[in-house]
C-alpha cells in the first residue's frame, strides 16, 4: 500500500460546539483530526485508550440540549449497536460527555462510492459485491429493528474487503423537533436516492431502504442516478412520478434493481429476499454473504485528490478567537447587519457597484452573483446564484434563515443606505416569499439560484447593501426597474 492514501471517511451529520472546537477529549477518546461534516454534526478521527481509531461523531448542540433528544439518544444509540457488523460500520459507543452527544464508529478504510463512481461505473464482480454487500448490510440493519432512512453513495464506503454501509439509523432523531412529518421529510434523505413516500413526506421504512438500495445500484453501475439530476423540486417529482432509467445497467442486477425501484412498497423484495435471489438460494445468513462479498471484491484504488496545505501557525491567544469567529460564520448566527465585517465586499473605487463575490464558508468556497435586483412600485425582487467553487460538500439549508428548523432565505435583508433597520423578505398566509431549500448535499460545482422579495421599499432608493448571511454583503447594489 505504500504510496497510496487511503481515504479514511465516514459521516455523522453534526456540528461541534463553537466552545468545543478545541476540545481534544470526548468521552473516553481523544480527538486526532476533523474528518467532516454535514446537516446535524461533524465527524472527527478519534482513538480511544488502546489505540484503536474510530469515527467519533458529535450531535449539534442545539439538538443535544432538547430533554426529548436526550431521552431517545440512548434509546436509538442502542438499537444501532444491535445492528451486526456485516457489511457495516458498527457503532461501538456512545453517550454524553459535557453536554456534547457523542458516537463512535469503526473506523473504515477507503473511498466512499460516490468518489468511486466519479471516475467510472462499477462493473461486473465488482457490481453484484456492491449489491449483495449493500443488501447484506441492509438486512443486518433491519434484523436489528432499524431503519436507515439515508442510504445513499457517500454513506457507502469500499474498504479492501468489500463495501460498508454507515451512518445508520441516526437521522430519525431529528424527529425529535416536534415538527410535522412533511417537514421533517426534507432532513430524511436525499433527493436523488430517497423512496417516493419519503418524498411525500411519509414514515421511512425498510421497505424505503430497499427502494433506495435499486436507486444506489443503478447509480454505481451506469453513474447517473435513475431519476436524474437538478433541482429539487425536480428530482423529487421524478421520484413519485417517473419510471427510473436504468439504459446500460448490467443485465445481471437489472431485474432485481427494477423490483426495488417499484412505486408501491408492498411489491418490494426484502432485504433478505434481495440478499437470497443475487445469490441464488433460500435464507443465506448475513455472515456467509459477506464471506461471499470479500471473497469476489476488488479493492478499488481510491481516486487522488488535492491536499489542502496546513493552516499556517497561529499566535498564543489568538487561535480560539479566530476558530469561534469561523465557526459562528458557518452557523449562521453572527449578529448583526449593524457590525462591519473585515471580509464584506465594497463597491469599486470608480464607483461601479460589486456584484459578485467569493467566500470560504460551511466547508467550502462559494461563489455568489446578484443576477437582478428589480423594482415594481414598492415591491422588491432579488435573484442571486450560489455555486460551489470548491471541492467540499457545502449544504445551503439552514445558512439564510432565521432559527435552527428555518431554511427558507428569510434572513437575507437588503440594507438601505444610512438606515439602521434593514428590510426583510415580505411574509404572505405565515410564509417567507423566498427560496426554501431542502436538506440536501451541494458539492463541488453545484449551482442554486435564489430569490426573496421585499415590500415597502422606498420608491427613491436606487442603491441597497445586500446582506447574504454567510456569504456576506455585497454593496451598493443598484435597483433597476422590473
Amino acid at each position: 500500500m505504500a504510496g497510496r492514501r487511503p481515504y479514511q471517511i465516514a459521516r455523522i451529520f453534526a456540528i461541534i460546539p463553537p466552545m468545543d472546537v478545541m476540545r481534544q477529549q470526548v468521552g473516553p477518546f481523544r480527538v486526532l483530526r476533523k474528518l467532516g461534516e454535514g446537516g446535524m454534526g461533524v465527524v472527527h478521527l478519534a482513538e480511544d485508550a488502546s489505540g484503536r481509531r474510530v469515527a467519533l461523531k458529535t450531535m449539534r448542540p442545539e439538538l443535544a440540549a432538547r430533554e426529548e433528544f436526550r431521552r431517545r439518544f440512548g434509546k436509538e444509540a442502542e438499537a444501532a449497536r444491535r445492528v451486526a457488523r456485516f457489511c457495516t460500520a458498527p457503532v461501538l459507543d456512545a453517550g454524553f460527555d459535557g453536554g456534547v452527544a457523542y458516537l463512535a464508529t469503526e473506523y473504515v478504510e477507503g473511498p466512499d462510492l460516490a468518489a468511486v463512481v466519479r471516475q467510472a461505473p462499477l462493473t461486473g464482480a465488482n457490481l453484484e459485491a456492491l449489491a449483495i454487500g449493500v443488501a447484506t448490510a441492509l438486512t443486518a440493519i433491519h434484523q436489528a429493528g432499524v431503519v436507515h432512512r439515508d442510504l445513499k453513495p457517500s454513506n457507502v464506503l469500499l474498504s479492501p474487503v468489500g463495501p460498508r454501509v454507515i451512518d445508520f439509523g441516526i437521522a430519525q432523531l431529528a424527529e425529535t423537533s416536534g415538527h410535522a412529518p412533511a417537514t421533517l421529510a426534507q432532513g430524511m434523505g436525499t433527493p436523488a436516492y430517497m423512496s417516493p413516500e419519503q418524498a411525500r413526506g411519509e414514515p421511512a421504512t425498510p421497505a424505503s431502504d430497499v427502494f433506495s438500495w435499486g436507486s444506489l445500484v443503478a447509480y454505481a453501475g451506469t453513474g447517473r442516478p435513475p431519476f436524474g439530476t437538478g433541482g429539487v423540486a425536480e428530482v423529487v417529482y421524478r421520484v413519485i412520478h417517473h419510471a427510473p432509467a436504468l439504459d446500460g445497467l448490467d443485465e445481471r442486477v437489472r431485474p432485481l434493481v427494477e423490483r426495488a425501484l417499484d412505486k408501491d412498497p408492498a411489491r418490494r423484495p426484502s432485504a433478505q429476499q434481495l440478499m437470497d435471489l443475487l445469490m441464488g438460494r433460500s435464507a443465506v445468513p448475513v455472515d456467509a454473504a459477506t464471506r461471499a462479498v470479500s471473497e469476489t471484491w476488488t479493492p478499488v484504488v481510491a481516486p487522488s485528490t488535492r491536499q489542502a496545505p496546513p493552516p499556517p501557525p497561529a499566535r498564543r491567544g489568538l487561535l480560539p478567537t479566530v476558530l469561534v469567529g469561523v465557526a459562528a460564520a458557518v452557523l449562521g448566527v453572527a449578529a448583526t447587519l449593524a457590525v462591519l465585517r473585515p471580509w464584506e465586499e465594497r463597491g469599486g473605487g470608480s464607483g461601479e457597484p460589486a456584484v459578485t463575490a467569493t467566500r470560504d464558508a460551511a466547508g467550502s468556497r462559494l461563489g455568489v452573483r446578484i443576477d437582478a435586483l428589480t423594482r415594481q412600485g414598492g415591491t422588491v425582487r432579488l435573484q442571486w446564484t450560489v455555486t460551489n467553487v470548491g471541492n467540499g460538500n457545502a449544504p445551503l439549508y439552514n445558512q439564510f434563515g432565521n432559527g435552527t428548523l428555518d431554511f427558507s432565505a428569510s434572513a437575507v435583508n437588503l440594507i438601505p443606505p444610512g438606515v439602521a433597520e434593514p428590510i426583510g423578505p415580505a411574509v404572505k398566509n405565515g410564509s417567507c416569499q423566498c427560496t426554501r431549500m431542502a436538506a440536501a448535499p451541494f458539492g463541488g460545482g453545484d449551482q442554486m439560484r435564489m430569490y426573496a422579495i421585499f415590500e415597502n421599499v422606498p420608491e427613491d432608493l436606487e442603491k441597497v447593501d445586500v446582506d447574504l448571511r454567510l456569504l456576506g454583503v455585497l454593496h451598493d447594489v443598484p435597483i433597476t426597474p422590473a
